[in-house]
């Protein structure tokens, strides 16, 4: 394509191609959120060496195509590497990998070797995080993401909490190694970190290489230790002088000391082989526990890899061969629309049932009405389906040569199928939802969501009870949990007297909870914690929010449009009211007293101070401690910086604690933060 176009043109295409691709690199190896598929980046990268190869003065030494992608998160210490951690040139065809293993042919005659007696060993290229790892005198030290393939972010005490990766070596007790491989995560893994995901209301991973990305650049690495991640070696640095001749002893090496590899590699000795195992794992793979998108060919002699070299990019003795996504024709039979926890309406493509990358799909979201517009899919059309990251099931395009006029288009009803309220469509959103948080297949997440911590803190009702509490009609919307009694719950599976009682007691003590933890609870699209405590510093008591215009909601600090929309949508559902108005004649705290412009700044030991807040505290949630702090004229965060003034630690604290430590920040524990706070409490916890 590039031989046809001007130098002009092609000087204009490479800089947009360039750009594109430093985007897409930023989003990929930097933020963990891709916005496109690995065969259309590919894709955009060949192009851009077609047209460096037509013109090679227009590819400049920063190309793309010129070095290794990514780059260190500012976040995390830098780390150089000793030698360069290189990627791989790729073959996306089978003439692509004859054309590499013709020219690795002819270099490996120019060495004086041998082709046919030059072996190669396949591996299967694992989907995750490049890293690099430091063993001294046998034990872990270091470790180290890939980077810009020379400098590369310290991730030690996150990789530290991968169980699966040994601590300390089984056999070598003397010197320096470095071992490098993949951290990555299990499609099972995956899929229940993302249901905890949409249950917390955060974004979900686009695939499991991310979920791992993500997880392993976490500042708190005990936040990197509930992921479950998986780490897989397959490269020693100066392997051979540990006596290590071949990439099969290399492996064999790994295995011995107790390091994890992989384990379905194979020794190669001709073309032949190389094609059956490809063959043969383009269709395990799909059974396999984690993505594997390719396989790498290595040639297995170390020595012959050191005559070979590399490029400024990749090794001379190495490709990975990447699998094209697999993409089958089905045909969608009928479209239906689910209700999810926050109320959106997303539209379900049921599909004559296909194999797809190892599983049977029967089912595909279509996310929302724009993505079924900008598609055209209708019901009857013939579609061509593959799987986002292996994964999800995804309609990719329509089959419209083969629409016979009687396909029928969709558009999402106007109200909630379960419900019947009237659907809600705010200009800032794709998604069209049902307002009414009494909706039934609201309800359950509803009521886990108004009892969580941040919330009304009502310990004791977990996902299975409040399943039974809808299907008994105990619970028909959040206001009625202030109306059962204990006899109401004694009967109910795994809740025994005392149970019970204790449940009553702890739903009693949410009553008198601060007006943020309420407002935060009654599940307002877009407003958290955060939000809902600068509502109740603006606002004095819920009424004076239920009054307040979208305009006076607006010009609050934080709020803005979007979120006062969501607001105002909120509280224009007679239902929610009524919620409230339950909730209100059953004692619960509406007030959160007199002030009208902001959290009522006092004077004392607090007043203007940054605080943050880590561990368990015993005297009240953390999120009530937030609040009593900013009464008193202190500003709360979330994350320990440079700017923090104040941490208090309870219990069990996380990294944030290290962290303060690090800084020098001055540290309180709860006793110290009662006494200044709320003193009548802290005499309480002396009394007990």
């Amino acid at each position: 394509m590039s031989a046809t176009l001007s130098r002009e043109d092609a000087a204009r295409r490479a800089e947009e191609l360039r750009r594109e691709i430093a985007i897409n690199d930023e989003l990929y190896y930097v933020k963990d959120s891709p916005l496109i598929e690995d065969h259309e980046y590919d894709g955009l990268l060949r192009e851009l060496e077609a047209i460096e190869d037509a013109f090679p003065d227009l590819a400049g030494p920063d190309s793309p195509t010129r070095r290794v992608r990514g780059a260190p998160r500012s976040e995390f210490s830098k780390v150089v590497h000793e030698e360069p951690m290189l990627s791989l040139d790729n073959a996306l065809d089978m003439d692509e990998l004859d054309s590499f293993l013709e020219r690795a042919g002819r270099a490996i005659l120019a060495e004086g070797w041998s082709e046919l007696g030059a072996e190669w060993v396949c591996e299967p290229k694992i989907d995750g995080l490049a890293v690099s790892l430091i063993y001294e005198d046998g034990v872990f030290q270091r470790a180290s993401t890939r980077g810009d393939g020379t400098v590369g972010e310290d991730v030690t005490n996150n990789v530290r909490t991968i169980r699966s990766l040994p601590l300390r070596l089984a056999r070598m007790k003397n010197g320096v190694v470095e071992v490098r491989g993949e951290v990555c995560m299990a499609r099972e893994d995956f899929a229940e970190l993302n249901r905890l995901r949409e249950e917390a209301e955060e974004p979900l991973f686009a695939n499991p290489r991310n979920a791992a990305a993500g997880s392993l650049r976490q500042l708190d690495h005990k936040v990197t230790a509930s992921r479950k991640l998986r780490i897989y070696l397959y490269h020693v640095r100066n392997a051979r002088d540990l006596g290590i001749k071949n990439q099969s002893g290399l492996l064999e090496w790994l295995g011995e000391e107790g390091l994890p590899t992989h384990g379905h590699d194979r020794l190669c000795s001709c073309r032949d082989d190389i094609t059956r195992y490809l063959g043969e794992w383009g269709s395990e793979r799909f059974s396999n526990s984690v993505n594997t998108d390719g396989v790498v060919l290595k040639l297995n002699d170390l020595a012959l890899r050191e005559r070979l070299g590399n490029t400024s990019k990749a090794p001379r003795w190495a490709i990975a061969f990447k699998f094209p996504p697999e993409e089958k024709r089905t045909r969608v039979l009928d479209i239906e629309i689910s209700v999810g926890r926050t109320g959106a309406l997303t539209p379900t493509a049921n599909l004559e049932p296909i194999s797809l990358s190892g599983t049977t799909v029967r089912r595909a979201s279509l996310h929302n009405q724009d993505e079924i517009n900008r598609k055209d899919i209708r019901v009857g059309d013939f579609v061509w389906v593959h799987k986002a990251g292996e994964i999800i099931p995804e309609v990719i395009r329509v089959d419209e040569s083969a629409r016979t006029g009687s396909e029928t288009p969709f558009v999402i009803p106007p109200v909630c199928p379960v419900c019947g309220a009237e659907a809600v469509h705010l200009p800032t959103e794709a998604a069209i939802r049902c307002p009414n948080r009494s909706c039934p297949a609201q309800l359950q997440e509803g009521i886990l969501h108004f009892v969580s911590r941040n919330c009304m803190d009502i310990n004791g009702i977990g996902e299975k009870l409040a399943r039974q509490l809808i299907d008994k009609k105990l619970v028909q919307n959040v206001a009625d949990l202030y109306d059962l009694k204990a006899e109401d719950l004694a009967g109910l599976d795994r809740m025994g007297d005392k149970s019970a009682a204790k449940l009553i007691e702890a739903i009693a003590a949410s009553k008198s909870r601060p007006l943020p933890m309420l407002i935060n609870a009654l599940g307002i699209r877009n407003t958290g914690k955060k939000t809902a405590s600068d509502i109740a510093g603006r606002f004095r008591d819920i009424d004076s929010l239920i009054a307040a215009s979208e305009d006076e909601l607006a010009a609050m600090d934080g709020v803005g449009p979007v979120i006062a929309a969501s607001i105002r949508s909120f509280l224009a559902d007679e239902r929610n009211v009524s919620v409230i108005d339950r909730l209100r004649k059953a004692g619960v705290n509406m007030s959160s007293g007199d002030a009208d412009t902001g959290p009522q700044i006092q004077s004392g030991a607090l007043a203007g101070k940054r605080i943050v807040f880590t561990g368990e505290l015993s005297s009240m949630p953390r999120a009530e401690a937030e609040h009593l702090a900013e009464s008193l004229g202190a500003r709360t965060s979330g994350g320990v910086s440079k700017k923090t003034d104040l941490l208090v630690a309870g219990d069990n604290p996380g990294g944030k604690y290290s962290k303060a430590l690090g800084l020098g920040i001055e540290i309180w524990d709860e006793a110290a933060f009662l006494r200044v706070a709320a003193p009548e409490k802290d005499k309480g916890r002396n009394e007990i």
